[in-house]
């Protein structure tokens, strides 16, 4: 017994081409079909974060709801060094923010 399958060629297309396909399949009124229909979703648009200032071993971003420090320091330096380097980048990246608040105030 074979069944047939009614899906739309964008679909089949997507199918073809290895890609998932959500949606749902029921059987078509008064037929022994079957339908299957794409969920149409909206793809999500991902806002990047801007960037307040490059540092020597990372970086400060502002994202919608966070500001972000990254700091990526080499082990090879040393504890007394790398200690030293994390409070001059932390300096530098108040010193950034409070800069980009004054820009963004003008």
């Amino acid at each position: 017994m074979k069944k047939y399958i009614e899906i739309e060629e964008e679909v089949y297309n997507r199918i073809l081409a290895g890609k998932y396909v959500d949606g749902s399949m029921h059987k078509a009124h008064r037929s022994s079909m079957l339908v299957f229909r794409a969920f149409n979703r909206k793809p999500r648009v991902r806002i990047k974060d801007r960037l307040i200032r490059m540092l020597e071993h990372g970086w400060v971003k502002e994202s919608e709801e966070r500001i972000k420090v990254y700091e990526s320091i080499p082990k090879n330096l040393g504890t007394p060094r790398v200690m030293n380097v994390l409070e001059r980048e932390v300096k530098e990246a108040k010193n950034a923010l409070i800069d980009w608040e004054l820009i963004e105030a003008m």
